[in-house]
């Protein structure tokens, strides 16, 4: 597949970039995004939770009450867990929701994602700029011309950039990541994928045949 690119006017340069069938143009392997996406969403998640079980509540450990010839339910101590004051039974703990996916399935959610918005029409390739310095009213135009305000746009960059990713931190809708740190989530959340003109080639080397 050929793309034409763009340049931050939002015309057509004269080039053209040729989209690897390795990486852009496979049949996409739904089981493998779902995969790598709860694997990102689950560790997105801190898992510092805690409340304090029968054990840890401060509270003497005398029985309140003999146990029988009361009429009521036997009971121990007031850290009992069916008084208001007592401990948590199987209350949260700390841990870790990570867990470990391979990388040649993470490999393959991300090429099926590229697939799909391939196939879509949703890839544009831009040439490759930066700013002189940090400043959002110039990536906001860049977006415009390209005709892509409103959508939520995902801007690929060959190398770190910390003048774009600036630039863009402060729009709800654009997020700025270097190729190598690709993953299916950002992929799949961004209604358009803007690569740079040098990210393709990077692209192509990270994810194409092993």
């Amino acid at each position: 597949m050929k793309l034409d690119v763009l340049n931050i006017e939002g015309g057509k340069t004269g080039r053209s970039v040729e989209l690897s069938d390795d990486v852009f143009g496979i049949e996409p392997n739904e089981h493998a995004v779902y995969l790598a996406v709860k694997q990102y969403n689950a560790q997105q998640r801190q898992g510092t939770s805690k409340t304090k079980e029968r054990g840890e509540i401060t509270g003497s450990r005398r029985k309140i009450k003999r146990q029988k010839g009361t009429g009521t339910a036997r009971a121990g101590d007031i850290k009992n867990p069916i008084f208001r004051g007592g401990g948590r039974i199987f209350g949260p703990r700390p841990r870790n929701y990570g867990f470990k996916l391979n990388k040649k399935v993470k490999q393959l959610a991300r090429k099926s994602v590229l697939s799909a918005k391939a196939t879509d029409g949703q890839i544009v390739i831009l040439e490759d700029f930066t700013f002189d310095q940090p400043k959002t009213s110039e990536f906001v135009g860049v977006i415009n011309n390209l005709e892509l305000g409103g959508e939520k746009v995902l801007f690929v960059t060959a190398e770190p950039d910390q003048i774009l990713h600036l630039s863009a931190r402060n729009l709800q809708k654009s997020k700025v990541v270097e190729a190598r740190n690709l993953n299916a989530y950002d992929l799949l959340n961004a209604g358009k994928i803007v690569l740079s003109e040098s990210a393709v080639g990077t692209i192509d080397q990270v994810l194409g045949k092993q």
